[in-house]
């Protein structure tokens, strides 16, 4: 098997881009910027599968991991927020040393293990890809390590399993139905639908002029409050006469209307007054 002359510039000049990536996705401060190095990493590492023949992996790398997980990172980052100056306290005293000794030693144990492995003769993924990419993936993980796919389906459905048991909040009372809230409401002397609209005969969506209920009484509750206390609620003196010469409001009930209204004014007056 041999390499290339533009596959070893690639690979020596994406190479030390990758490992400053890694370098800045352990050592960065803010969590965005740590996360938009695990990006370039595994862009990087994409472009060497496409490199060597992989185009599968390469492919599933970028659409998989870098547009599926680390958009999903991101999101998350962006949604609950990461402060820098809390990031940086140690909840548990002495775990940076802990952890930069335990790196060492897994390192230190990986460099061993390899230098003293043997490997059988590079045949290359013009080979290994005897049918297609995809088809010598899927043979060499469900033959050689099918059991390690198993062991990390297990795992994956114990994340999710363990994901909803944490975001599942108890109730910390009763639940309440729709037949003991109505109960609770006329106890209180409540309404139990919503308070009529504002507005005239639908003629208008003015929210400061009362609603009329079926016998042409303006209905004072239609009003907001704020509007009722600012004395800025309209009359129907002028709405109800308007309706009288069109024709469209009856006698009977413009009498009504009038009436309410006008006792209703005085009222107002001395509120104003006072």
């Amino acid at each position: 098997m041999t390499t290339s002359t533009g596959e070893a510039v690639l690979f020596w000049v994406l190479g030390p881009l990758m490992v400053i990536a890694a370098l800045g996705l352990v050592l960065a401060r803010k969590a965005v910027y740590a996360a938009l190095s695990m990006i370039f990493v595994m862009i990087g590492l994409a472009v060497l599968y496409l490199a060597n023949e992989a185009e599968f992996l390469g492919i599933v790398q970028i659409v998989v991991y870098t547009g599926a997980v680390m958009m999903l990172f991101l999101f998350v980052l962006m949604l609950v927020g990461v402060d820098a100056s809390t990031s940086a306290v140690e909840t548990i005293r002495g775990q940076r040393w802990i952890g930069a000794l335990l790196g060492i030693g897994l390192g230190t144990l990986l460099v061993t293990v390899i230098s003293r492995a043997t490997f059988a003769p590079a045949s290359g993924l013009e080979g290994a890809n005897s049918a297609t990419n995809p088809v010598g993936i899927a043979r060499v993980l469900m033959s050689d390590f099918v059991f390690a796919i198993e062991v990390v389906a297990a795992l994956l459905v114990t994340a999710a399993l363990a994901a909803l048991v944490l975001t599942h909040r108890r109730r910390l009372t009763r639940k309440v139905g729709q037949a003991e809230r109505a109960e609770a409401r006329v106890k209180a002397g409540q309404h139990l639908v919503n308070l009529p609209a504002p507005g005239v005969y639908a003629r208008h969506n003015a929210m400061d002029v009362p609603a009329l209920d079926p016998y042409g009484n303006p209905i004072e509750a239609s009003v907001s409050r704020v509007l009722r206390i600012r004395g800025q609620e309209q009359g129907l003196s002028s709405q109800v006469t308007t309706l009288i010469d069109s024709g469209d409001l009856p006698a009977a009930i413009a009498s009504g209307a009038q009436g309410e209204n006008e006792s209703a004014e005085p009222g107002a007056e001395q509120d104003g007054d006072a």
